[in-house]
């Protein structure tokens, strides 16, 4: 359910309301909105009247509120004037909420196979609304601290990660994340947009990503790309560990065990590449 289903159907309350009365919140629509699909999803099937009765409210707000989730295809009507079903919209809800979860479970095992064998902390993390989290974690047995970055939201630009998930990402999205000012949070942290999109370019070019002490003073990480079913980059894998330890030349080391366990699991969750 997104916000904006909300705010469609506040809108449409509005344009129906008389003055003077009292509307409904858009957070009291979102309420409404899930009950409703619980309550299709539970009966298979329900009536205006009937779903009107459950929520207890008027059928007219049950209304306008099922033909917003109609619109967007979260419920359909089972012909004329009959009765409401859960629509396919949810089900590329669902599919989506699948997706993540399988990359989650299967992530663990190649994370803790590739942080065995390279002997450095290994991360995946996914982007979301403007920045990277760690959704896997493991550590290899060079790994000096076990700091846990798992859940941790991590910057896009200062990690390398987060430039594996922006440089393929679709191009107005991208320009919009790096149109607002960039923070700093290391001497070495690029900051400019130019010089920025310069690097995602090559990113892609290269098929991996390096970040030398720009999120964290000490510290170098290495990124690959993993694929989903639909060729789009739905996340990336990182190696990351001391620079004393992790030098430039070990990053450039790193990339092709890094890529071939990044192609695998990509295989895995449903993509071929041609």
């Amino acid at each position: 359910m997104t916000e904006s289903i909300a705010w469609d159907y506040y809108r449409c309350t509005m344009r129906n309301s008389e003055p003077g009365k009292s509307t409904t919140s858009p957070v009291q629509s979102v309420d409404r909105a899930i009950s409703v699909l619980e309550l299709l999803a539970r009966s298979g099937e329900a009536g205006i009247t009937e779903i009107a009765g459950e929520l207890g409210v008027h059928k007219s707000t049950v209304s306008r509120l099922v033909s917003v989730l109609e619109a967007r295809g979260l419920v359909e009507q089972l012909g004329e004037r009959g009765k409401y079903a859960i629509g396919f919209g949810i089900v590329r809800l669902a599919g989506a909420a699948t997706s993540r979860m399988d990359l989650a479970k299967l992530g663990n095992q190649t994370c803790q196979t590739l942080a065995e064998s390279l002997g450095e902390t290994v991360n995946i993390a996914v982007a979301d609304d403007g920045i990277a989290i760690n959704i896997s974690q493991a550590h290899g047995s060079a790994a000096v601290t076990a700091h846990n970055w798992t859940g941790r939201r991590t910057p896009l630009h200062a990690t390398s990660s987060g430039k594996v998930l922006l440089a393929y990402m679709d191009g107005e999205r991208r320009r919009r994340l790096l149109g607002g000012p960039l923070e700093r949070y290391t001497p070495r942290t690029t900051t400019e947009p130019a010089t920025l999109t310069e690097e995602l370019n090559r990113i892609v070019e290269n098929g991996y990503a390096a970040c030398f002490e720009e999120f964290e003073l000490g510290m170098h990480a290495v990124a690959v790309p993993i694929f989903g079913s639909g060729n789009e980059v739905i996340a990336a894998m990182s190696a990351s560990g001391p620079s004393y330890r992790l030098s430039r030349e070990r990053v450039r080391q790193l990339v092709r065990p890094m890529a071939e366990a990044a192609a695998e699991l990509s295989g895995q969750l449903g993509h071929f590449p041609d």
